[in-house]
């Protein structure tokens, strides 16, 4: 497919069409590279869990690690029988 770039401020840029976006899965961000004189634009796939720990760190370090539902026993818990 032939596209145009278009200048975009100091910059150029080609618009993907919908449907080649869809087709590759690119929403939002994008992971850009050059490799061998070509240009690779390609989805982003982050790790669900990625900078959790740097975040509970930040947390922890700002007094806001504390329990979000209070501790409770299970006062019942020896009535039950199993």
């Amino acid at each position: 497919m032939e596209v145009t770039l278009r200048q975009m401020g100091n910059s150029r840029g080609v618009l993907i069409p919908k449907p080649i976006l869809a087709q590759v899965g690119l929403e939002g961000a994008a992971d850009l590279q050059v490799r061998n004189g070509v240009i690779e634009i390609r989805p982003l796939h982050r790790h669900p869990r990625q900078g959790w720990a740097e975040d509970a760190e930040r947390l922890a370090q700002e007094g806001e690690d504390g329990l979000v539902w209070p501790a409770f026993a299970n006062q019942d818990d020896d009535d039950l029988v199993w």
